[in-house]
This record gives structure tokens, sequence and C-alpha cells, in this order.
């Protein structure tokens, strides 16, 4: 058994997410105590039993889909449970990051709440909008894309072969909506965002987080990490900090992340984090393969699973 561990993006966020696991295990305790010790901010208060606009700024959504994540990774290392490969969608790929070795629990927190602050600051003035297209292919919403005229509209999150994300002002997504839909589009749906992520339209926030990586002293892997850039396992010859702070500019290529996952063996893939959205792609896109997919999300989910990979052999 190859596992691949999976961490959600921002999107998948829900009041009161992470609270059963803080509850039951001391190890999870421990990185909520440790995010407010090093932020000031009180996430698993925000999480647990906030108002749903709060956890929605985007300067806190990061930061605590980050902190369920890495204490549920917390509770599995206590198990003896680790990865061959990890990926994350957008801000998942710290999470990930942290699972392979290259970067440490405390840096995650400090560069995510960073992160979230310059992706909600520093963006343009403007409305701004995402939202999934199912069941057109990257050609086709490319098209879609090229025909809002005078509003920018570009794809932004490439998730499957048929479910890719765009991003740009709200006149052009709306507008955007029509013409999937004219073009066949079996769905189009807005998403719980609040800025033009992975476009060009976030360069300041870019350069803003360049600086606070070059803080950063990443370390050397102990098991592979899939980037968002391209799909592909880091290498050594990959400098870190640029491809994260180029993240936020670039288009997020899980497809193509899940495929190189695939084509490499991993037969057991564990999202850890709020939602079941990750699941949702690797149904779409393992095709005939048989794998497993195992979705933590709660006390029970994440007994369910270590109970599952101790059995196979863990």
């Amino acid at each position: 058994m190859k596992i691949g561990f999976l961490f959600p993006g921002q999107g998948t966020q829900k009041i009161g997410m992470g609270k059963d696991i803080y509850e039951k295990y001391e190890e999870a305790r421990k990185i909520y105590n440790l995010e407010k010790e090093l932020t000031g901010v009180d996430i698993a208060k925000i999480s647990f039993e906030g108002e749903e606009a709060v956890l929605n700024e985007t300067k806190y959504t990061q930061s605590a889909i980050l902190t369920m994540s890495l204490a549920i990774l917390e509770v599995l290392k206590a198990h003896n449970i680790k990865a061959e490969m990890s990926a994350g969608l957008s801000l998942g790929e710290y999470a990930a990051l942290v699972s392979g070795g290259a970067l440490s629990t405390e840096d995650a927190i400090r560069l995510v709440k960073k992160r979230g602050e310059y992706m909600q600051i520093l963006v343009p003035e403007g409305n701004w909008k995402m939202a999934a297209i199912f069941g057109l292919s990257e050609a086709q919403v490319l098209a879609v894309c090229s025909q809002v005229k005078d509003k920018f509209v570009v794809p932004a999150n490439f998730n499957t072969k048929e479910q890719i994300v765009i991003s740009g002002e709200e006149e052009g997504i709306l507008e955007a909506e029509k013409i999937a839909k004219e073009m066949g589009a079996k769905k189009v749906r807005i998403l719980n965002t609040a800025g033009p992520f992975h476009t060009e339209k976030l360069q300041k926030s870019s350069e803003a987080l360049k600086a606070e990586l070059e803080k950063v002293d990443f370390r050397p892997f102990n098991s592979k990490v899939i980037k968002n850039l391209d799909g592909e396992p880091y290498s050594a010859n990959d400098d870190i900090k640029e491809v994260l702070a180029n993240h936020i500019v670039n288009p997020v290529r899980f497809s193509k992340t899940l495929e190189t996952m695939l084509n490499n063996g991993i037969d057991t893939f564990v999202e850890i984090g709020p939602g079941k959205t990750l699941s949702g792609f690797v149904k779409k896109e393992k095709e005939d393969r048989e794998v497993n997919i195992l979705n933590i999300c709660d006390v029970k989910t994440l007994e369910e699973a270590i109970n599952f990979l101790n059995e196979k052999g863990m």
C-alpha cells in the first residue's frame, strides 16, 4: 500500500470544523495552542464557535484550514501513519510541505497567516468572484474566458479533467457562467471565496509573501511533495520560495497532481481537513484504477482511517 496525503484549500471551511478532534486529542490541542501562541489569533474559537462571516475572511480562513489539517496530521504521526507522497490544493500545499518534512509546523503557521492577510488586503479594488465549471474541457473553458469581453476572467484551478475553476471580475464571471452553459456545461457554481486568487491580480500579494518566504529556512524532503504549479514533485533544483510566491499568481494544476500520484503507484489517498472536495476529485480522476479513498474531517473518520491503515499493515 502506497499512501498519499491530500490537504484541502480555501472554500471547504465551516463553523465547528475540527472541534471534536480538538476536544479528544492532546496532539491536536497542541497545534491549536501553538497557532494562538505564534499569531495571537484564537483560531480554535473562530473555527468552533465564531461567526461564519469572520471565518470566511481570507486572513482567518487559510489559518483555520491549515491548523485543522496540521492537527490531524499530528494525530496520524502519533499512530506512525505517514505518506509516501503529499499534495495540497492551493494553501493545502503548506500542510503538504510540513508532511514532506521541508517546512516546520511553526513556519507553516506563520507563513499562512501572512499569506491569508496579503491575499485579503493586497487585492485590487473591485468585485471579484470565482466559479467552478463542470463538464467542459480545458480547451472549452479557455474558450469561455476568451469570449468574455472587457472583463477580466481566467482559469485558476484545473481540479479535474472536467471541473475547472475560473477567477475574475464578478460581472465577467456571471457572463462566463452564461457562455459556459450555452456551450454545454453541466453546472456552474459560484464559490465561497473573496478574491481573484491564482491570477496576475495578486502580484502585490505574491511580492509581499516572497519577502516573508525569504525569512524561512526550508529543509530536505523526507517524502515527495507535488507542486501546484505544474503537478510534478519538487526536485533538488526547485527554489521552494520562488515556487510558493509564484503559486499565488498561477493556476493550480491539481488534475495533473493526481495523475502524477496515480502514475507513481499511490493507491490509498487520505484527505486531511474539512470537507470531502479532494476525495471527490480522486474519484473523478482514478478512472479504472483500484484505489482506497479516505477522508478525515472529524473524530469518527479519523478513527476509521487509523483502524483501516493499521489493519492494512501500516
